[in-house]
């Protein structure tokens, strides 16, 4: 067992994930502690532009699994990629990204390899060899420190953007290339495609500004005004659960328990009151504005700002605003 931490990088279409920086910059916050390197696994099909990306952030190898079995994603062929890996690389922590790749894999893998897994995290720290985390639990209204007792690899899964993302080295870490233990047909179920409903716009999951509404939006079309915000801001668009389950948003757009879980720099909330479902996927946000009709809507109990009034009157204001502010 080595003191080196393996980072799994996430591609999407041949691109190296933001998440993926952020874990490299976890990674060496723990190894100066333990001693040992940062290496990174990149596992797919076309993933040579991933690689060469990955190469500028690793101090250690990156470890290559190349495949045409994981063209789609899979959760037996990335663990079985995976697992071999760390049978060559022999790491004492795993860092995953807490997205739905992230938190599908690490189980899995974490399973496998009969390694502690703590997920969800939004600190790391190592004390005496034994890896430390910060987790939310009871629907985010508590924080729990929870600590590796006797796993011989430790593993975790950390929310994007709680970490900076890490700078690049200035050098090209060595490629050691590990093959794939499993074919096509041992494989039970892939991805076969992938429908994109958000064109153009970061998964919420990774965005830094996100606008959400809720179901006084009234409909699909009026999500338009959020989109127009969102454009001058850079932002995602996102959906409380009312509004999704009314169809005026895709489920990819869901924050909330049954959704996904934010952690942006700004979160503007336009009509969502602000009910425990949602509050749970984004209420670590660093910064929440709430627009609401109701001045005793929950959500204000928990903004950093709040805006009483008609969210059709105000959030057009707000992107006039924003687009002579930023023009200036």
């Amino acid at each position: 067992m080595t003191n080196d931490i393996l980072v799994f990088a996430e591609v999407r279409e041949g691109s190296f994930k933001r998440i993926n920086a952020e874990l490299v910059s976890a990674a060496s916050v723990l190894v100066d502690k333990l001693g040992g390197v940062v290496h990174i696994a990149v596992l797919g099909g076309a993933v040579d532009g991933a690689v060469e990306e990955a190469r500028s952030y690793a101090t250690g190898k990156v470890y290559v699994v190349k495949s045409d079995v994981l063209d789609s994603y899979s959760t037996q062929g990335f663990a079985s990629g995976l697992e071999a890996v760390l049978k060559e690389c022999d790491p004492a922590i795993v860092l995953f990204g807490a997205t739905a790749m992230g938190k599908d894999l690490s189980t899995r893998v974490a399973a496998r390899a009969r390694g502690s897994l703590m997920t969800d995290c939004t600190e790391l720290d190592v004390e005496d060899g034994a890896l430390k985390a910060k987790r939310p639990v009871y629907s985010g209204k508590a924080y729990a420190d929870v600590i590796t007792t006797k796993a011989t690899i430790k593993m975790a899964s950390l929310r994007p953007n709680i970490y900076p993302a890490a700078q690049k080295t200035g050098n090209l870490a060595d490629v050691a290339e590990v093959s794939l233990p499993i074919t096509l047909d041992q494989i039970g179920a892939m991805v076969k495609e992938i429908v994109v409903t958000s064109a153009g716009r970061k998964d919420v999951t990774e965005a830094e500004i996100i606008v959400a509404g809720g179901r006084s939006l009234k409909s699909e079309d009026n999500f338009k005004i959020l989109e127009e915000l969102a454009d001058v801001l850079g932002a995602s668009v996102g959906a409380s659960r009312a509004a999704v389950d009314a169809g005026y948003a895709p489920h990819s757009r869901q924050v909330g328990q049954t959704g996904k879980v934010v952690n942006p720099k700004l979160y503007i909330a336009c009509g969502i009151s602000g009910a425990i479902q949602h509050l749970v996927g984004m209420r670590t946000s660093k910064v929440i504005v709430a627009i609401n009709k109701d001045p005793n809507a929950p959500i204000f109990q928990h903004a950093n700002y709040g805006i009483v009034g008609d969210l059709f009157e105000i959030v057009p204001i707000m992107t006039q605003q924003f687009k002579e502010l930023l023009a200036s």
